[in-house]
């Protein structure tokens, strides 16, 4: 059996309350086809006479991608671990000496871990910022996590959660909110709490509403909520200035407005006026109805800059979605003279229409 060593100099600027310095010495055991009591082993042959690869300076521990049931009790001996990746093994259960470690990032993805199988008491660990435990059998939230407000980075999607509990507020701190691949109705408006959070996944749950407190996410860059039951969004997220990512595909939502989309002919009174309009004629009472001029007079101009066109009655109501990656932007709702004016420019600003009031028509439904 082999092993790897890695070791390297790092500064973390980005955070004032991380090492200025920091020396990583890695210990890689990943893909080893390793089960537990193999890894103990292993961790008993270790040597001690080399300063670099005793147990006791190793702060950086990978074993994911291996057949692991249990995290050995030898184990301990990395007194000093700040990261450790246990992803994608057989993991049924976390002791609770692994809060003993001054860790800063725990993985352990991918195992099958639940609510009741983690260290009953999580307070002890004191500089925890990524937590990741996505793809586990996770269908309680698990409240000792609550002890841990340092954490910034929380990965709890592809598990069987139904419920968020409101004290998610004690994680003041999060930067990055993962709970897609649930099986949540609803959330608290506690979140509306976590002003700092830059990143909140909801999507492929069963959300049918989300609370007006999320508004007060300012911070929000990117809010996910593809694949869920969401017929409206609250008015106030059109105050989220920094968001720039909105996943709404796969909600009655979205698939409304696309359903109800028709397009009927426009009438003679409609092709009369718009020629009217178009190419300037003069008219007035002394010529026609007063209900006519009226009409005319309620001419709506094209938001496609390119074209001059109007409409009365008819138009084209046409979702623009901007993609990325496979994640849909905000949509945008154009109302166009014609099916001719649909523009495929992601950037357009159209006419004196602002992106705000066209996002507002779509996100209110």
């Amino acid at each position: 059996m082999s092993y790897n060593y890695g070791s390297s100099s790092s500064s973390d600027s980005s955070d004032s309350d991380s090492f200025k310095t920091v020396s990583i010495k890695t210990l890689d055991f990943s893909y080893s086809s390793l089960d537990s009591e193999t890894l103990a082993t292993q961790i008993e042959l270790l040597p001690n006479n080399d300063y670099n690869k005793k147990p006791e300076n190793i702060d950086t521990l990978l074993l994911y991608h291996n057949n692991l049931s249990f995290f050995p009790d030898n184990a301990s001996k990395f007194t000093n671990l700040r990261s450790l990746d246990l992803s994608n093994n057989r993991i049924t259960h976390l002791p609770q000496a692994i809060t003993n470690f001054p860790l800063s990032t725990l993985i352990a993805r991918n195992n099958l871990l639940t609510a009741e199988s983690l260290p009953k008491d999580m307070s002890n660990l004191k500089n925890l910022k990524v937590f990741n435990l996505s793809g586990n059998q996770l269908e309680q939230f698990p409240i000792q996590i609550l002890d841990i407000p340092t954490l910034k980075y929380l990965y709890l999607g592809n598990n069987s959660l139904n419920h968020v509990p409101r004290e998610i507020n004690k994680l003041c701190k999060l930067h990055v909110l993962s709970l897609g691949g649930n099986s949540l109705t609803d959330i608290p408006d506690t979140f509306g709490d976590l002003y700092q959070l830059e990143a909140l996944i909801l999507s492929d749950n069963q959300l049918e509403s989300l609370p007006a407190s999320i508004s007060n996410l300012k911070m929000l860059k990117s809010l996910l909520l593809h694949n869920n039951k969401l017929r409206t969004l609250p008015t106030e997220i059109i105050t989220l200035k920094c968001l720039s990512e909105l996943s709404l595909r796969d909600n009655p939502l979205v698939i409304r407005f696309v359903s109800d989309m028709t397009y009927k002919p426009p009438s003679l009174l409609e092709l009369a006026s718009r020629t009217l309009k178009v190419h300037e004629i003069d008219y007035s009472q002394e010529h026609l109805p007063q209900n006519l001029v009226q009409y005319l007079e309620s001419a709506h101009h094209c938001v496609n800059p390119k074209c001059k066109g109007v409409f009365f009655d008819n138009r084209i109501e046409h979702i623009k979605f901007v993609d990325f990656c496979g994640k849909y932007r905000i949509p945008l709702l154009q109302y166009l003279c014609s099916s001719r004016c649909i523009t495929n420019s992601p950037n357009v600003m159209y006419g004196d229409v602002k992106n705000e009031d066209m996002m507002k028509k779509v996100l209110l439904g």
